[in-house]
């Protein structure tokens, strides 16, 4: 098999973005852009992957770490200008060499390999992914022969009027034979309105040349936006949004409103589990199979065991088990874990907390820094007291404990297996296993007080 190489090119800022972000980190459901092209980039068994960086350079050697290699693009000035920096990595190996933009967040490793396979077949040495545009504007045009061989690529800013009304556009991604890519990177001139040295003169010194030059037109236009500016992303958001809720429904989930629905690309959700309208899952959450989510529900970077139904809630990286009921209006703050057949009710807010087997916090409690044992009772309005102002303290309650409404528990403390927590109660020393501790004011009801106080007044 031939082998095969990447470019990937990541240096402009994108200042159409009016952004302190870099262009290609900007996410799109919950990824950035860059992250999804070099992803679909390696499914296609690429021997080197070579990312053009320049602005926000740390950060995006940060995001892609050693998957790829990096060559840096100190100025910019142009596409051609931007592969030539990759020439200490690449030059002279035998292959064919895949240059695509990581602003195209869009582009399957499927359209790769079909561009590869095209390539490879038809002898060529350079082949264009094309696609039919209904409105072209802004884009480089094909320009073909009476033959329909291509003859050229013209930059919409450099194209005739007639030639502005070629609707098949060039998509900015590229096949070459790489020996031949650098050899003619060489020989590119900057002698256009922009004063830049473009990619697209590699295929017009090739076929000068008398090498064969090629296309692939992608049925599927959708895949090759390229993302200049805010409106732009958010078209790319909105189609992997559905493409990313259509493989969720075709592998088993139901989604009951997917225009509705917003799920990161990282998340994995199990059959039969259930998604309501308004439901965000972000982050790399792994939901399992027969759970119910939302509706206007946020997960993020969560994992979720079997049968759990999470309604009207906010629950991030912590970890839920099976069997297991959240809400409606409960928040999981992190690096909580809750585990099987536990009922966490109406504005409860669990926070860093471990929630034993078959515990309960049915409503309006706190529960921060604690560990709470196995059927455990949280009475109504309990509260873990867990900060002093300046130190976080640990409530450790054993298992079985019965905690009455309105009780202040005031870290540090345990309360032993078995106790009960009178109603109204506030805490500040430990409790035996098996013992009831009162800790509130003996009650007094002063006889006629109300009138005697009307009289003074």
């Amino acid at each position: 098999m031939t082998n095969r190489f990447a470019v990937i090119l990541a240096a402009g800022q994108g200042t159409r973005m009016k952004s302190t972000l870099y262009k290609v980190l900007h996410p799109v459901c919950g990824k950035p852009m860059v992250q999804h092209v070099v992803d679909q980039v390696q499914a296609v068994n690429v021997k080197k992957l070579v990312t053009i960086i320049g602005h926000g350079a740390d950060l995006v050697k940060s995001q892609l770490g050693e998957v790829s290699e990096y060559a840096l693009q100190e100025e910019q000035l142009g596409t051609a200008h931007a592969v030539m920096q990759a020439s200490s990595i690449l030059e002279g190996k035998e292959g064919v060499t895949l240059v695509i933009c990581g602003d195209t967040p869009l582009i399957t490793s499927t359209t790769m390999e079909e561009l590869l396979t095209h390539h490879e077949n038809e002898g060529a040495k350079a082949t264009i992914l094309t696609a039919f545009a209904e409105d072209p504007t802004g884009y480089g045009r094909i320009i073909r022969n009476q033959k329909g061989n291509v003859e050229k690529i013209v930059e919409h800013k450099d194209a005739s009027e007639q030639e502005r009304t070629v609707r098949e556009i060039n998509t900015g991604t590229y096949c070459f034979d790489n020996q031949l890519l650098f050899d003619a990177l060489k020989n590119v001139s900057n002698q256009n309105v922009q004063g830049e040295y473009y990619l697209p003169d590699v295929i017009e010194i090739l076929k000068n040349q008398g090498h064969i030059v090629s296309a692939y037109q992608t049925p599927n236009f959708s895949e090759t936006l390229g993302v200049n500016d805010r409106y732009a992303l958010s078209q790319a958001e909105k189609t992997m949004q559905l493409r990313i809720n259509k493989h969720h429904m075709l592998n088993g989930v139901t989604i009951i409103d997917p225009t509705n629905t917003y799920i990161s690309a990282g998340a994995l959700i199990g059959q039969d589990t259930v998604i309501l309208p308004g439901t965000i899952i972000s982050d790399e959450t792994e939901i399992s199979a027969n759970c119910e989510i939302g509706p206007h529900t946020e997960i993020s970077a969560c994992k979720i065991g079997e049968r759990t139904i999470i309604r009207q809630s906010v629950a991030h990286n912590s970890n839920i088990g099976n069997d297991v009921t959240i809400g409606p209006f409960a928040h999981i703050r992190p690096e909580s874990m809750i585990h099987d057949e536990v009922k966490i009710g109406n504005f409860v807010e669990i926070k860093k907390a471990v929630f034993g087997k078959g515990s309960k916090a049915s409503h309006l409690s706190y529960i921060g820094d604690a560990e709470v044992g196995a059927k455990v009772n949280m009475g109504c309005g309990t509260i873990t007291v867990n900060y002093d102002g300046k130190k976080k303290y640990l409530t450790k309650i054993e298992d079985h404990v019965f905690v009455g409404c309105n009780s202040n528990l005031i870290a540090p403390v345990t309360i032993g297996k078995g106790a009960y927590i009178a109603a109204g109660s506030t805490i500040n020393k430990d409790v035996p296993s098996k013992a009831l501790s009162i800790a509130r004011a003996r009650q007094v009801n002063k006889e006629e007080y109300v009138d005697k106080l009307n009289k003074k007044e």
